[in-house]
């Protein structure tokens, strides 16, 4: 089964606060971001972001430019039906259904972007090529000065997510994957508590483009 595939299946038999990922509110994602310094309007881009709540809270800002990219349409419109249900306009949110991987970035409307957010997306690259080409999409969509927030699984983490394998790290692992072109600023550890009760614990790091 492709990637794809895999997450229209979830999202279309699941209900979002379901899945392992599940969280009534991102809010040490919220906090990262809300720390990040940037002139004029934050332009963000969230990886993945699927059916995540992070953008409710994001689009509470009148000058956040939001983008949300995943690869699943189920998830995109779990998001736009809660938004719509909240009376939040969800016409405001630049919603792209793609693989990070693959898409032309360059092309969004809200590109080069000051803010590019990931929570459990990228610790699914287990093959190195992956990896390097999720460095390079980084760096052509982020802009100079620009920062990366990205969430992993911690080296003591799970080693699958539903049912896919992944790829564990700790700061120093994940400061090697993006070491030309950017510097580690702080890291956080966090415990997950699934919606079944499981713990699982996760790494954040916050990264500047030099």
């Amino acid at each position: 089964m492709k990637n794809k595939d895999h997450w229209e299946d979830v999202y279309s038999t699941k209900a979002a606060d379901e899945v392992s990922w599940f969280q009534p509110q991102a809010e040490r994602s919220l906090a990262l971001i809300h720390a990040c310094v940037c002139e004029g309007p934050r332009r963000i881009i969230d990886i993945g972001g699927g059916a995540s709540r992070l953008v409710d809270d994001l689009i509470e800002d009148a000058d956040n430019q939001i983008t949300v990219l995943d690869l699943s349409s189920a998830a995109l419109r779990t998001a736009q039906a809660r938004l719509s249900k909240s009376g939040e306009p969800a016409q405001a949110i630049e919603w792209v259904e793609a693989d990070v991987l693959d898409i032309d970035l360059t092309t969004l409307k809200g590109a080069p972007f000051d803010i590019w957010h990931d929570r459990a997306v990228f610790h699914f690259l287990t093959n190195a090529s992956d990896r390097v080409r999720y460095v390079e999409q980084l760096k052509s969509a982020l802009k100079p000065g620009g920062w990366l927030i990205i969430a992993t699984f911690a080296d003591d983490g799970p080693s699958k997510c539903s049912g896919l394998p992944v790829e564990r790290y700790d700061a120093d692992k994940l400061a090697q994957v993006f070491a030309e072109g950017f510097t580690l600023l702080q890291q956080q550890r966090e415990t997950h508590l699934t919606p079944a009760g499981a713990e699982q614990k996760f790494i954040y790091c916050v990264f500047k483009r030099d």
